[in-house]
């Protein structure tokens, strides 16, 4: 057939043979046609009409053979909807299997047309599209195809994107890998699914699957339920587990820390009540009680013996071994263990450099207040979760020239180094706090920021605190600390959607007080995160009353932090405030779009965003608009840069800002070369404020980077040495710089800003913290929200009694690569402007002259040099010249190690993450895949003694510090320096 088609040089006689009236005849044409049709195209489209017609006329035995050389007509021709309506209708000669250009572009056409058809099907709309049967076999043509031939991945894709839980479903249970293809659809539907009902559909069927199997993987089983928010069926798997044997009650601790890691509080507690309610009927108690919880959420269990009805009875140590695995579970689950744990990992492995802060505060003037702020805030960022003010208390006396706000700041930022104290929380911020609930003899300043402070300390975490903060609320009249409570209680009810919080914080909303309320607004979004409650409409209702621009901002943030995560359910409430004739309204709907489809990429939200970030009249709206792309797209990052690269480069500063901010956001902590690129020309940037921006944005994305691996790390450090430095640089150039010294080197450099869990999932804590923390443009203390976005970057591996044995891992890169960045040193740090000298005549005649006489000498000496060298060397000379070559050898630089092995617990960063095995001689093996994060242990070797690691755990004393707002110091004094050698003289 190849060599006729060389042959032929036309086909005008075979569709002559199509007007024959033999059937034989047009079958003979039709069938050279289509083995031709990719070469005579252009001569046989002249005739399609003729072809047409046979495919029309039913007695034509071989109408699909006509219809199919029409198809290739018009594909040639890109008429692809007229190309695939025939090919439908060329039925099974249409080959699926057929590897040409023809076959899979109209493939992909039809996949789209069914996909399109079915979706519009599934969503509830009066004009239903009739599905075309001929289409419907195409499609399921080509996914039976690709679950014969093995591509199982491809029928999963197509399956996903058609709406076929069926084929998706048989595609899986086919697959080789049932595991590595159930993990797969997770990560497809989490990053390809832009509708979140049909993503619950599609976890809803993987969870049935992997219920059916004989050894199912109880983390992803978890992870799904937890985003379908099924709590029960998550309590009766954990119950189940920790009720059987050592390594199933290891692995429900390992589940238990995986769901802590997503940040879910309301669902946490859910979860942990169910329990509870499990255990009630079949737990050792006498007299039939239940078990009541302490105020920290454990479980206090009787002794050995009980006493019932008069006589002693023996526990049963299978009860008693559950009660107490389930105290351990309820601990993990309120975030306790896993903060106690990160706390004393903070403090033991912290690396701060408190030059740095040494070097920003001698360089500031005394009267710039702003930078002064930024000292304290940065110091806080350096140090948070570390429990260490050593900086505070060395500099009391500058600390105390904090007043009014700035003391509230001042105060509050205890909250972050504290962070996570939740047991001495309360007793460490005593000497600031109203005293007896009511307003005492200290300021409203420091009392306002020490109950923000214990909203940042118990944050996402607050079951132990809410009631005292809601006194405190109540027994107030000053707005600074409403102020502080208002932020407080949101923070700690962060999710919970509780009824009395909710009221206590809106009869504050309701005293139209400005500084109070626009707290008030922030707090009954943190309070009702991801709800999409319809308290909403009354909130956004007061703010169309109210006259103060302080509290319709903060109501614009609470409404968008309500409808977090809930994607196209917010459209009408985003439509509403997008709509909006008040730009303070328009700006809060950015953060909606932001917010409700945080992570997803979702193409319309960016089309949205990016359409306000170019037309909207309003220049914080614009700015804002560009900001929320950095939330849309954090679970792309590569792709921010891209899409923002043009508004980088806008005319309107405030569009330039926000896509350095929209870039840090998205970026952070990744270390992008594509981000720092963008960022480096906007940190010369012409306005100060959008050098701020860009400062701060590159710190974020540069957090735990070394010199090692990126050289520009050093080049950044050193530029913000040289503004703060700078007597002469902006005021808000020098703010940006003193934050992103602290970012740089945040939580003691062992924390990084990581949005989303290890599991994939959004971190909720992480990412409305930031989304208030970009809200310092308006309201400096908000800056600490900073705080809420950081993770430590640790691995902490921990046996069946949550404790961490000696262990070690091994690091398959470079210890260079990932270590921490060098101290500065004192030479570095008070380097100064050189200036030009000024040079007399006399002075330039004297040198020129003593430069003669230098050259001479020189040259007697090199003359010296050359006799002695000729001269034989004598035995001392070579002896020196051993010497010297030893010593040669001493000073060449040894290789550095391709390897390092690292001590339980260590300090790992997400980069280095892949690099990270556990020793084959180890004792322990891990319970889940990789190693990161909290890994719970399985012992191969209990008949053996077990070695445990010595916590290094801050101290909890709490003292005052009288007349200041400074920190009160929990941290141990230092043994004080030996001091410098000298000879004593009597």
């Amino acid at each position: 057939m190849a060599a006729a088609a060389v042959m032929v040089s036309s086909a005008s006689a075979l569709l002559a043979m199509l007007q024959e009236p033999a059937a034989e005849l047009k079958l003979h044409a039709l069938s050279n046609l289509n083995s031709l049709v990719h070469v005579f195209w252009p001569e046989i489209s002249t005739s399609v009409p003729a072809i047409e017609s046979l495919y029309e006329d039913e007695e034509f035995d071989q109408r699909q053979l006509a219809a199919l050389v029409v198809s290739k007509v018009f594909y040639y021709l890109g008429e692809l909807n007229d190309s695939l309506s025939y090919a439908l209708g060329a039925g099974p000669l249409f080959d699926v299997s057929e590897d040409s250009d023809y076959a899979n572009t109209l493939l992909a056409r039809a996949l789209d047309e069914y996909a399109s058809i079915r979706s519009k099907a599934s969503k509830a709309t009066g004009e239903e599209e009739m599905m075309d049967p001929r289409l419907e076999v195409i499609v399921e043509r080509m996914l039976d195809k690709c679950i014969l031939d093995g591509k199982y991945q491809q029928a999963m894709g197509m399956a996903v994107e058609c709406r076929r839980l069926d084929k998706l479903e048989e595609a899986i249970t086919r697959s080789d890998n049932l595991h590595g293809a159930l993990s797969y659809c997770i990560n497809l539907s989490h990053q390809y699914v832009g509708h979140r009902e049909y993503r619950c559909e599609i976890l809803r069927c993987l969870v049935k699957i992997y219920q059916t199997l004989s050894d199912p993987d109880y983390l992803s089983i978890c992870q799904c339920l937890m985003f379908l928010d099924e709590h029960e069926t998550v309590a009766n798997i954990l119950y189940t587990l920790f009720s059987g044997g050592t390594d199933d009650a290891l692995l429900a601790y390992q589940i238990a820390f995986d769901l802590v890691e997503n940040e879910n509080q309301a669902f946490l507690l859910n979860v942990r009540n169910h329990l509870d309610t499990l255990c009630i009927p079949k737990s050792a108690l006498p007299g039939g009680q239940t078990g009541n919880a302490d105020p920290s959420g454990d479980i206090q269990m009787g002794d050995d013996v009980d006493i019932m009805n008069g006589s002693p009875r023996v526990v049963d140590p299978i009860e008693e071994a559950r009660a107490d695995r389930l105290t351990k579970i309820r601990g993990i689950l309120s975030g306790e263990t896993s903060i106690q744990l990160t706390l004393q990992f903070l403090y033991s492995h912290n690396r701060s450099d408190l030059l740095i802060l040494k070097t920003i505060k001698q360089a500031l003037e005394m009267r710039n207040s702003v930078c002064h702020s930024a000292t304290i805030c940065s110091n806080a960022i350096m140090h948070a979760g570390t429990t260490v003010d050593t900086f505070l208390r060395e500099n009391l006396e500058w600390l105390s020239r904090a007043t009014n706000w700035a003391k509230f700041s001042a105060t509050a930022g205890l909250g972050v180094i504290h962070r996570g104290h939740l047991q001495q929380g309360r007793a460490l911020m005593a000497p600031y706090l109203p005293q007896g609930g009511a307003a005492g003899g200290g300021s409203p300043y420091s009392e306002g920021g020490a109950l923000y402070a214990l909203g940042l300390i118990h944050a996402n975490h607050g079951e132990g605190i809410t009631h005292f903060l809601r006194e405190s609320l109540r027994n107030t009249s000053s707005e600074v600390v409403q102020h502080g409570a208002c932020l407080g209680l949101g923070l700690a009810g962060l999710g919970t959607a509780d009824e009395e919080i909710f009221e206590d914080i809106k009869n504050v909303l309701y005293t139209d007080s400005a500084v109070a309320s626009e707290a008030a607004g922030i707090g009954l979004g943190l309070l009702m995160v991801g709800t999409a409650t319809e308290k909403a409409g009354e909130m956004l209702a007061y703010a169309h009353d109210t006259q103060h621009e302080k509290i319709i901002r903060g109501l614009a943030l609470g409404i968008a932090l309500t409808v977090y995560g809930r994607e196209e359910e917010a459209d009408t409430l985003i439509e509403q405030m997008t709509r909006d004739q008040d730009p303070i309204l328009r700006y809060g709907g950015m953060y909606a779009l932001a917010l409700a489809y945080r992570g997803t990429a979702n193409n319309k939200a960016i089309h949205q965003l990016l359409h306000f970030a170019v037309s909207d009249v309003n220049d914080d709206v614009r700015r804002t608009a560009v900001l929320a792309l950095g939330f849309v797209l954090y679970n792309e990052p590569e792709q921010t840069p891209r899409i923002v690269s043009l508004l980088s480069e806008s005319y309107n500063p405030h569009v330039r800002y926000g896509a350095a901010l929209a870039v840090g956001i998205s970026c952070a902590g990744t270390g992008l070369n594509d981000a720092i690129s963008l960022l480096e020309p906007l940190t010369s940037d012409v306005v100060d404020f959008v050098r701020q921006g860009a400062l701060i944005a590159m710190a974020m994305v540069m957090i735990q980077t070394n010199e090692s691996y990126d050289p520009r790390v050093g080049t950044f450090r050193r530029q913000l040495e040289k503004i703060v430095l700078d007597k002469h640089e902006d005021t808000m150039s020098k703010m940006g710089a003193i934050l992103a010294s602290g970012i740089l080197d945040a939580g003691g450099r062992n924390v990084t800003i990581k949005l989303k869990s290890r599991s994939k999932h959004d971190k909720l804590t992480a990412v409305v913290g930031l989304a208030v923390f970009t809200q310092f443009w308006y309201w400096y203390p908000l800056t600490y929200f900073i705080s809420l976005a950081f993770s430590p970057t640790a691995i902490i591996g921990l046996n069946s009694d949550l404790q961490m044995p000696k262990l070690e891992f091994l690091s398959n890169a470079k210890p260079s690569l990932f270590d921490y960045p060098k101290p500065t040193t004192q030479q570095t740090a008070t380097a100064t402007v050189k200036l030009p000298t000024a040079i007399l005549s006399t002075y330039a005649k004297a040198k020129s002259r003593a430069s003669k006489k230098d050259a001479e000498k020189a040259q007697e000496k090199a003359e010296a040099a050359e006799g002695k060298a000729e001269a034989p060397p004598s035995e001392d000379a070579s002896t020196s010249m051993q010497v010297d070559g030893a010593a040669a050898e001493k000073k060449a630089p040894e290789p550095e190690p391709t390897f390092q092995i690292l001590a339980n617990p260590a300090r790992v960063l997400p980069a280095q993450e892949k690099f990270i095995k556990f020793l084959e001689s180890s004792r322990y093996e891990p319970v889940k895949g990789g190693p990161s994060g909290f890994v719970l242990l399985r012992d191969l070797r209990p008949e053996d003694a077990e070695e445990l690691v010595l916590a290094d755990t801050p101290s909890t004393v709490a003292t005052n510090v009288s007349g200041t707002a400074a920190a009160s110091p929990t941290v141990e004094e230092e043994e004080p320096q030996p001091p410098q050698p000298f000879e004593y003289s009597p």
